[in-house]
Order: structure tokens, then C-alpha cells, then sequence
């Protein structure tokens, strides 16, 4: 199994959401996070002042999926999000050893 933890813009979500539901991932977890890459935050300017925002606002969503669906998962989440500008976001994959449904106490992809 793998987590993947997936960071992209805010009007994004229901996009990654929607799309891990139809590829049969519908338990998500997000967070609201705030962060910063190679676009290094913004300078906006207001009533003629020149502000900077060093951290701008992205949504974590963290699945964990079956091993096999791995690069499949990846590269739909990548084909939904890219708009090909700086800031479309990242993602990341981890192996996760084992789950536990604690409910049932199911163990392994069952548990998912």
C-alpha cells in the first residue's frame, strides 16, 4: 500500500476528490495548509504599498491506496490539477507498512 500525499491549490479539491472517488479512493483526509516553492509567495500592492505574502494557501489531501494503482492514481491526479503555471502543487508517496479498520479490526488493503 502507499500514502500519497497530494498539495494543490485550494479550487482544485473537489477535482481530486471527485476523481479519487470515481477511481474507488473515496476516504480522503485534507488539510488546509499553507506553503511556499519555487514561486517563493507573492507581492501585491494596495493603496500603494507594496505587501508580501511569504506563504500562500494550499489544501493537503493525504489517501492511502493499493500498490498497483499507484502510478495510475498519480498521473490522474497530475492530468486533473496542471494548469502549467507555478504553484500547481506536488505530490508525494510513501510506503504504509500495514491499516487496522478499528471497527472491525480488518488488517491490509481490506482495512482500505
Amino acid at each position: 500500500m502507499m500514502k500519497l500525499e497530494v498539495l494543490v491549490r485550494e479550487e482544485k479539491v473537489t477535482e481530486v476528490v471527485d476523481l479519487l472517488e470515481r477511481l474507488g479512493y473515496p476516504g480522503v483526509t485534507l488539510y488546509s495548509v499553507e506553503g511556499r516553492g519555487a514561486q517563493g509567495g507573492l507581492v501585491e500592492q494596495f493603496r500603494g504599498r507594496a505587501y508580501e505574502i511569504p506563504f500562500l494557501p494550499k489544501v493537503k489531501l493525504e489517501v492511502v491506496i493499493r500498490d498497483g494503482d499507484c502510478e495510475k492514481v498519480a498521473n490522474a491526479v497530475v492530468q486533473a490539477v496542471r494548469t502549467g503555471e507555478i504553484g500547481d502543487g506536488k505530490i508525494f508517496m510513501y510506503p504504509v507498512a500495514d491499516v487496522i479498520r478499528i471497527r472491525t479490526g480488518e488488517r491490509g488493503e481490506c482495512a482500505l
